[in-house]
């Protein structure tokens, strides 16, 4: 009994002990976390003034952001001006060429904010904005469907500039969606195997004839997504371009259903002028040269 006794004892004081290594250890790192907070306060991803928590946007910068979260084209994810009576509706646009995607929502509309953010992680190598992005996307994924049967897949970048650049900023948001939603990913799915020029300030014909036949599948895509629901990620939607001709591409693989998401949407400033939208000067191939523009 006494033996028993003795051995509770030491149990109870290696307990204690390892409880006080970890309030000791988790003190270490509240005080370092201090010491760099003062020296390298955390800042506005939008502006740069100091905010309270890293990660955080300033009052002006929160408030600036426009979320896409009213009503929207049931195919291309278009903002609507108005919700209409009888369920899900279809721009104009996507009832003349019905896009190779199954909604394409964004986060926020791509204004100051949204613009400095993805150029930022781009080109300013703020990787960390990656998780910023993802948190605000998160939800925009959770409506596209059931997080069990997605496989995010980020628009990959050609050899070349994936080696000038040294990461796929695409691909850090799909690795920070993959760890807050549980959903699956596939780094490796889709190639990018044609270098293409910018298509900034084209016209429509030329960008779609700039990106065809810049993505193909990997040899076993197939065994990779069948039946799977393939959610292609990219940080910036402009006129779209890029991901129809990544989401043609992906239809071949097998998947029971392809959707795309981006961090931000170049929104026309006046909706529903017309019925086909061909509004955006930009898209996700944007130049380092907008860092300042």
């Amino acid at each position: 009994m006494l033996h028993k006794s003795m051995m509770a004892s030491a149990t109870g004081d290696v307990e204690t002990d390892g409880a006080v290594a970890g309030k000791l250890a988790r003190g270490l790192r509240a005080a370092a976390r201090a010491i760099v907070d003062y020296a390298l306060p955390p800042r506005c991803p939008g502006c740069g003034v100091i905010v309270g928590e890293d990660r955080q946007f300033c009052l002006d910068c929160w408030s600036s952001l426009d979320f896409l979260d009213g009503p929207s084209c049931s195919r291309c994810s278009i903002p609507l001006p108005t919700a209409l009576p009888g369920g899900p509706i279809a721009c104009g646009a996507c009832l003349a060429s019905p896009p190779p995607f199954e909604g394409a929502p964004a986060a926020v509309a791509y204004g100051r904010v949204a613009r400095t953010v993805a150029l930022r992680l781009k080109y300013g190598r703020r990787t960390g904005h990656a998780r910023l992005m993802a948190r605000l996307m998160a939800r925009q994924l959770a409506a596209l469907g059931d997080a069990d049967a997605i496989l995010l897949v980020p628009v990959p970048l050609h050899r070349w500039r994936l080696w000038s650049r040294g990461f796929n900023q695409a691909a850090l948001v799909v690795d920070e969606l993959a760890r807050l939603t549980g959903a699956a990913r596939d780094h490796h799915l889709l190639l990018r195997v044609k270098a293409t020029a910018s298509l900034r300030g084209k016209a429509r014909r030329e960008r779609e004839r700039i990106v065809t036949g810049a993505f193909a599948l990997t040899p076993d895509a197939k065994a990779r997504a069948a039946g799977r629901h393939v959610v292609l990620v990219d940080d910036v939607h402009a006129s779209g371009a890029t991901l129809r001709a990544a989401a043609r591409t992906l239809r071949r693989s097998g998947a029971s259903r392809v959707s795309a998401l981006a961090w931000a949407r170049v929104v026309p400033d006046a909706l529903m002028t017309s019925n086909i939208f061909d509004f955006a000067s930009l898209d996700s191939d944007m130049t380092g040269q907008e860092m300042t523009g």
